[in-house]
């Protein structure tokens, strides 16, 4: 009765879950399956689609050669993964969307890192010759997240 009543309470988190990242592994298909000559696609003055293979962690920082280090990066990314289900797990109703939101882009970059041995990046917002880092919808998720719950302790912090 208790499993019920606990697989109830989180299944919206779950299909969350599910959701972003179903939609992020079909987002990085239909680009890989799309690719041009030169791997860019015009959208428009602002933004591109160009696919680049992220072997790092976030913006490409900690990109290496080495498999040691890659697995070590992997194994870590896979440890805060766990930590952040049993977040959610601990927190309320309202902030498991946040965390929802974290733990489906961080397993779909993470099933990419494992499958691909890389992260597929195709996201390139660019004004002029500036260009922000390339990025995915795993990552648009993990950021809102992020900025969700900072912006959810701040309230939290000046209510108190």
């Amino acid at each position: 009765m208790e499993i019920k009543k606990s697989f109830k309470e989180y299944s919206l988190s779950f299909l969350m879950i599910i959701l972003i990242f179903t939609f992020d592994q079909v987002s990085k298909k239909i680009i890989i399956n799309n690719q041009v000559e030169n791997n860019v696609i015009f959208i428009n003055d602002f933004i591109n689609f160009n696919l680049t293979w992220n072997t790092g962690i976030g913006f490409g920082l900690l990109s290496f050669s080495s498999g040691l280090i890659y697995n070590m990066i992997s194994l870590i990314i896979f440890l805060v993964v766990c930590y952040l289900l049993y977040l959610l797990i601990l927190s309320t109703k309202f902030e498991r969307i946040f965390y929802s939101f974290i733990i489906g882009g961080a397993l779909g970059n993470f099933y990419d890192r494992v499958s691909n041995f890389a992260v597929p990046d195709f996201i390139d917002l660019h004004y002029k010759q500036f260009h922000w880092f390339t990025f995915n919808i795993a990552d648009i998720f993990i950021s809102i997240g992020i900025f969700m719950i900072i912006f959810n302790e701040l309230i939290k912090k000046n209510e108190t």
